[in-house]
């Protein structure tokens, strides 16, 4: 604060310096440039003069949402074992699970005169063990309201509460986001901090952003509008009033707002609104994949571009895509017609897919294209998922998480010296002593150059090479020889399956040197 009162007084003190020197006040010199470039400065057609008049019309609208929680915690004791273990009223051993109250706050608005309110469902869920009391929508004029959880849904991300009034209350209507482009202007009101009603305006800075996370619904609109905490679930406005987005999370190394703010699209949000509203499951599609971006070394190990398309690392049994012939090793380049990208992802695709769809999906496989037809799933809860195999990281990161093991040797052949791996035939014996099945086969890495990509990785002693470029491995002559068909073929990568002792196998890119 000290640099900032620093800087405002510097400010007036040159405008008063400015006022001696010209013999003018600076204002009316201002005002003297304004008159002459006029012409210059007046905003295109669009950009707003103020945003007051507008704010004035939503605000009331919008509401702030806290919640009153009964949370869980495991207390230590830290006089445990001791003499004194008993002296404070605590448990003698580790003090045993106790309750506390806490408190959420976050933001909402009205959608219809009989008070429903949106918001997002992590302002109104209880984290861990904790249980909700009672919810609590406050007015912009400081009324407040107990409010009736309608329905949630964790996939989105979205909440439906219901408050009772005695007259009609302020709303504001969804809008179509798919008409928001690149530079438009959007304004957010909310409650970040606990603040209250705050209002604050940017552009849309990218539609269709997707984050990484592989989550169904990973497809925001991105606006360098200031969110911070507590805006969750408050609205982003178009000019035209119309709720073109949800405010949801935002990019910050800080925790503060660094002007990459995501929003759920209406598109996304509306139709789920409507089906809380009226008690409905949200049923979603599932293909029961294990997938992975197409990043470049993992396109350049299968030869293929890598702008387009989701690679599948598993498959799991007994769903749709298992059913439908799909896979490890395939690359999903459509579904049902439309391209998998960045911006539009398999999993976007697929959960917005109606169950029992037969549906066909592009794929290639061992560099050739080809169809199958799968008939969609229903796809399970978020926390049935979590508890399923989930995504794995994208292949610039270390897929195993380990440091590399041993050095290689100094004399160094084919595969040492373009993979900075030493490997050795899998004998039943040593499959054992992995904790392997005798009937694995493979080679078995037996030394790793930790400044080799497969280092960086996080390939190590004991990993066991399954496939190279989707053809079995079984000696390390046949490792050698898939690679000097990739380098003869002119390709930067070769695609490994490796198998770790307690972890499923992983398709891993290793560039060659």
């Amino acid at each position: 604060m000290r640099y900032a009162y620093g800087i405002t007084t510097a400010l007036l003190l040159g405008g008063a310096t400015l006022t001696l020197a010209t013999g003018l006040p600076a204002g009316a010199q201002v005002a003297q440039n304004d008159a002459q470039e006029m012409q210059s400065v007046t905003p295109r057609t669009g950009a707003p003069a103020s945003f007051a008049d507008l704010t004035q019309q939503l605000a009331p609208a919008v509401v702030n949402i806290s919640t009153r929680q009964r949370v869980r915690v495991q207390t230590m004791n830290p006089f445990a074992g001791t003499p004194f273990a008993d002296l404070f009223g605590g448990s003698p051993q580790q003090g045993g699970p106790q309750t506390r109250e806490a408190q959420s706050l976050g933001s909402g608005f009205i959608i219809s005169a009989d008070g429903y309110v949106v918001t997002n469902n992590h302002v109104i869920t209880a984290d861990g063990q904790g249980q909700v009391e009672s919810i609590t929508v406050t007015m912009p004029d400081g009324t407040e309201y107990p409010a009736k959880l309608i329905g949630r849904d964790e996939a989105s991300d979205l909440a439906v509460l219901k408050i009772s009034a005695s007259k009609a209350l302020p709303f504001v209507k969804f809008g179509d986001s798919r008409n928001a482009r690149v530079g438009d202007w959007v304004i957010a009101i909310g409650n970040p901090f606990g603040l209250g009603g705050t209002v604050t305006s940017g552009i849309i800075s990218a539609v269709y952003r997707n984050t990484g996370s592989g989550s169904a619904y990973d497809r925001y609109l991105q606006t360098d509008a200031s969110i911070n905490r507590g805006n969750s679930g408050g609205p982003m406005f178009d000019m035209r009033g119309q709720v073109i987005g949800i405010n949801n999370a935002i990019f910050s190394p800080t925790g503060g707002s660094v002007g990459i703010g995501f929003a759920i699209p209406a598109e996304i949000a509306a139709p789920i609104v409507e089906k809380l509203k009226a008690g409905q499951s949200i049923e979603r599609g599932y293909l029961g994949v294990r997938i992975q971006g197409l990043n470049e070394d993992l396109a350049e190990s299968l030869g293929i571009p890598h702008n387009r398309g989701e690679f599948v690392q598993a498959v799991e049994p007994g769903q749709a895509a298992a059913n439908a012939g799909l896979r490890p090793g395939d690359v999903v380049m459509k579904v049902d017609g439309k391209d998998v990208t960045r911006d539009q992802t398999l999993s976007y695709l697929v959960a917005n897919t109606a169950p029992g769809k037969r549906i066909p999906i592009e794929i290639i496989r061992d560099g050739r294209r080809m169809t199958v037809n799968a008939v969609v799933g229903r796809r399970p809860s978020e926390r049935e998922l979590a508890q399923s195999f989930e995504d794995t990281p994208d292949g610039d990161a270390n897929p195993f998480g380990q440091a590399p093991g041993p050095q290689l040797p100094d004399s160094a052949g084919v595969v040492e010296r373009n993979l900075g791996l030493s490997v050795l035939p899998l004998t039943s014996q040593i499959a054992r002593q992995l904790g392997m099945p005798d009937t694995t086969k493979g080679v078995v890495v037996n030394a790793v150059d930790p400044s080799s990509d497969a280092g960086t990785k996080g390939l190590r002693r004991g990993d066991v090479v399954i496939s190279a470029n989707n053809r079995d491995v079984t000696t390390p002559a046949q490792l050698e020889e898939t690679v000097r068909e990739a380098q003869k073929s002119g390709r930067n990568a070769l695609l490994l399956r490796v198998q770790r002792r307690g972890q499923p196998a992983t398709y891993v890119p290793i560039r060659l040197r």
